[in-house]
C-alpha cells in the first residue's frame, strides 16, 4: 500500500483500460459479416498488435521519423490485409478498419473505478496512442479523462522518460506526485526509474489464449490492486 497519495494518476491505455483485442475482433467479425467477407479476423487482430511494439522501435530508434500510431497502425494493416488475402476493401474501408482503435470498449470495472478515481485526483491515459485516438476513444468508451496524454504531444512514445516526465510537466507537478497506473510491469518500471509513483492490476485475458506474462507484479509497486476499482477503493476514493 503507498504510504503517500498521489496528486494525478495516468493511467496505460491499450489492455489496461479497453480491450483491444475483444473490441477489434468483434468489430472486424461483424464487418466481414456484413460484407460477405471470409477471413481470418481473429488471427489479423493478433498479428495486428504483434506489430505494435516492433513499430513503436522503428520510431524510438530513429530508422523512424516521429509517426503517429494511427499512422503506424495503418502501414500495418495494409501490409496485414494482403498477408491474410483480405480483398475487395476500398480506401474508405480501410480508414475505417484502422479507426477501429478510436473504438475499442472499456473492461467493466474502468469506468466505474475511474468516476471513483476522479473525484479525489487529476486522471488521464499517458498511452503511446496519439490525442485525437485517445481522445475519440474516451468519448466512444465513457472515459471521464481530465486530460489526454497522447504520445504526439511528447514526439515520443513510451518508455522514453520524456513521455512519464512530460506528464508531470505539463501538470506542474513533480515526478514523485504523479502515480502511473498499468497491467504491464514493463511499463511501470520505466515510469519508476523516471520517479514516479506506480500501481499495478492485471489483466490476464488481454492477449487473450496467447498472454504470456504480466499476471502478477513482479515488484513491490506501490499499489498493486486487482482491477481500476478495487485501486480507487486502496487510495481511498
Amino acid at each position: 500500500m503507498a504510504t503517500r497519495a498521489p496528486r494525478a494518476i495516468v493511467f496505460d491505455t491499450f489492455g489496461t483500460v479497453v480491450d483491444w483485442r475483444g473490441s477489434l475482433i468483434a468489430e472486424l467479425s461483424a464487418f466481414g459479416a456484413a460484407r460477405g467477407i471470409a477471413a481470418d479476423w481473429t488471427g489479423l487482430v493478433d498479428a495486428w498488435r504483434a506489430a505494435y511494439h516492433p513499430s513503436l522501435q522503428r520510431v524510438r530508434s530513429g530508422e523512424l521519423p516521429w509517426t503517429r500510431l494511427d499512422d503506424l497502425h495503418r502501414a500495418s494493416l495494409d501490409r496485414l490485409v494482403a498477408e491474410f488475402h483480405v480483398a475487395g476493401l476500398s480506401e474508405a474501408d480501410l480508414r475505417h478498419l484502422n479507426r477501429g482503435w478510436h473504438r475499442l470498449n472499456p473492461w467493466p470495472d474502468s469506468v466505474p473505478g475511474l468516476t471513483r478515481l476522479k473525484r479525489r485526483f487529476l486522471i488521464g491515459p499517458l498511452s503511446n496512442g496519439n490525442v485525437a485516438l485517445l481522445a475519440n476513444m474516451a468519448k466512444h468508451a465513457g472515459l471521464p479523462w481530465d486530460m489526454v496524454f497522447g504520445s504526439d504531444l511528447f514526439g515520443h512514445y513510451k518508455p522514453d522518460p520524456e513521455t512519464y516526465l512530460g506528464v508531470a510537466r505539463l501538470l506542474d507537478l513533480e515526478p514523485a506526485e504523479v502515480m502511473m497506473a498499468a497491467a504491464h510491469n514493463g511499463d511501470l518500471a520505466a515510469a519508476r526509474a523516471c520517479g514516479l509513483m506506480t500501481a499495478f492490476f492485471p489483466r490476464p485475458t488481454e492477449y487473450g489464449p496467447h498472454q504470456a506474462r504480466d499476471f502478477k507484479a513482479e515488484t513491490d509497486w506501490d499499489v498493486v490492486a486487482t482491477d481500476i476499482e478495487d485501486l480507487a477503493t486502496r487510495l481511498g476514493a
